[in-house]
């Protein structure tokens, strides 16, 4: 497996890979909403390969927060449906905390859909713990 930081020549891979974790958003709207994030300058992508074929996307957003410091927060973490529970993702996600640590993080943070239990018991076997609720409000 090869972990690298991507760009905007894996955008269709990446639109594909994000579509598996949220199937219920339209394409383009979620096309409209990769590019945008590219723009970000705190935005960093990241890829996961298998064979030279990416199998795994996440994208972080560098802050730093009162109560935990410099921080990356991941955002829609994915791994190809076809490839899950093989040990992939433990790999992805360590080389990201490794990276975090070169970059001046003292933590991670992600949040985690309600309805993915696979997902909690993932990061629950990475020493990650519930440290609040994430509140959203759609605005008009």
């Amino acid at each position: 497996m090869v972990f690298k930081i991507l760009n905007q020549d894996y955008f269709t891979k990446m639109v594909d890979l994000a579509q598996q974790l949220n199937p219920n958003l339209e394409r383009t709207l979620i096309e409209n909403r990769q590019m945008e994030m590219f723009n970000y300058n705190n935005y960093t992508p990241f890829g996961c390969f298998f064979d030279g074929v990416l199998v795994g996307i996440t994208s972080g957003w560098m802050t730093t927060r009162i109560y935990s410091g410099k921080q990356l927060e991941l955002d829609n973490v994915v791994m190809d449906a076809t490839l899950r529970s093989q040990g992939m993702g433990n790999q992805f996600i360590e080389w990201i905390e490794n990276w975090s640590r070169e970059n001046g993080c003292q933590t991670v943070e992600l949040n985690s859909y309600v309805n993915s239990p696979r997902a909690h018991k993932f990061y629950f076997k990475r020493n990650y713990i519930v440290a609040g609720f994430h509140f959203i409000k759609k605005l008009n």
